[in-house]
C-alpha cells in the first residue's frame, strides 16, 4: 500500500509540473504584464484626453491593465505625477520649459526637449519620452478669403497690413509677454483697424459671421481642418516657442516596464500637426466621443 501510495503522489506531481508548465508557456498568470497598473492621467481638454486614450489602447494591447485618471486641471497634472497620483500623461515641451522649469523662451524644438528631459530626470524623476512632430503651439488664425485678398501668409505680412484688419482679441492675449507685447517686440506694432475682445470658444463663429478677421489660436484646434474659411499663419520670426506632444513617466514605472518606452515612442512617431487636428475635429466639430476617435486611431495603426 504504501508502495502505491508513492507512486500515486509521484503521479499527482507530475501532472501538476506539466498544467503549470503550460500555464507559463500559454502566457497564463507567470505574465510579467498582468500584475502591473499603469495609471495614465490627462488633461482636461479634448486634445490631451484623446492622446491619453491612444496611449492607455496601446498598453492595454501589450497586456498591462490601466487606470484611466483623465481631466486632470493643466495647473495639477504636475503635481499629480510628481506626488504618485498618477504614472504617465501627455505633456508639451513648451509648458515644460516655460511653466514647470520657469526658464528662458527657446524656440528650438530639439534644445527644448534636451533641457526639459535633462531637467526632469534630475529634479523630479521623471524621464520625457520622444517627442512627436505635432506641436500645439500658440499662432493667429485668419479668414482665409482675407489672407488671399491681402497676400498674407506669414505673421511678418500680417504686421504690414494690420491698419486693415479687424483683431478678435481674447483680452488676456493682450497683456501675455507670449501675446501681443511680445509679438510686437518682434514684428513691430500691430496697428488693428480694430480690436473687440470676445470668448475665446466663439473665436471662430466671430471669424465665420464677419465681425472680425484674425484671432488668436492653437495650432491643433479642430476647427483649423476647415482651411476654405481659415488659414494659420507662419510665425516666420519664430517667436513662439515649440509645443511638442510627448508622455512623461515615472523612472520607476519606465524601470519596471521598459518596453513601455518603445511602445509609446511609436504612437508619437505617428503623430504629426495635420494629425491630430484632425483627431481634434471628430470630437469637437464632429461631436463624437474622445474615446471612439481613440479607438479608431489606434485600431488603424495596426
Amino acid at each position: 500500500m504504501r508502495r502505491k501510495n508513492i507512486i500515486s503522489t509521484i503521479a499527482m506531481l507530475a501532472v501538476t509540473l506539466i498544467v503549470s508548465g503550460c500555464s507559463s508557456l500559454t502566457g497564463g498568470s507567470d505574465s510579467s504584464t498582468e500584475d502591473t497598473v499603469i495609471r495614465v492621467g490627462s488633461k482636461d481638454f479634448t486634445e490631451n484626453l484623446v492622446v491619453s486614450e491612444i496611449y492607455a489602447l496601446a498598453l492595454e494591447d501589450a497586456g498591462y491593465e490601466v487606470e484611466r485618471i483623465p481631466n486632470i486641471a493643466s495647473s495639477v497634472v504636475h503635481t499629480s505625477i510628481t506626488n504618485d497620483e498618477i504614472d504617465l500623461y501627455p505633456e508639451y515641451t513648451g509648458t515644460g520649459l516655460l511653466v514647470i522649469l520657469e526658464m528662458e523662451m527657446e524656440t528650438d524644438p530639439q534644445k527644448v526637449y534636451d533641457t526639459i528631459k535633462a531637467e526632469y530626470t534630475e529634479q523630479f524623476d521623471l524621464t520625457w519620452l520622444d517627442y512627436a512632430e505635432a506641436n500645439d503651439s500658440a499662432g493667429l488664425v485668419i479668414k482665409t478669403s482675407v489672407a488671399e485678398k491681402y497676400g498674407i501668409q506669414t505673421v511678418s505680412d500680417l504686421q504690414e497690413h494690420a491698419s486693415e484688419l479687424r483683431f478678435a482679441s481674447q483680452g488676456e492675449f493682450d497683456q501675455r509677454e507670449d501675446g501681443l507685447p511680445g509679438l510686437t517686440k518682434a514684428y513691430g506694432e500691430f496697428n488693428w483697424k480694430s480690436s473687440t475682445v470676445y470668448d475665446n470658444s466663439l473665436k471662430y463663429e466671430v471669424l465665420k459671421n464677419d465681425e472680425a478677421d484674425v484671432a488668436p489660436a492653437y495650432t491643433t484646434e479642430g476647427q483649423l481642418t476647415d482651411k476654405e474659411e481659415f488659414t494659420v499663419l507662419v510665425d516666420d520670426k519664430n517667436f513662439w516657442p515649440p509645443y511638442n506632444l510627448a508622455p512623461v513617466i515615472r523612472n520607476e514605472v519606465l524601470e519596471e516596464n521598459p518596453d513601455v518606452a518603445e511602445m509609446l515612442n511609436n504612437i508619437s512617431s505617428t503623430l504629426d500637426t495635420e494629425t491630430v487636428t484632425g483627431l481634434n475635429a471628430k470630437v469637437d466639430v464632429d461631436g463624437e466621443e474622445y474615446e471612439a476617435v481613440a479607438k479608431e486611431y489606434f485600431d488603424s495603426l495596426n
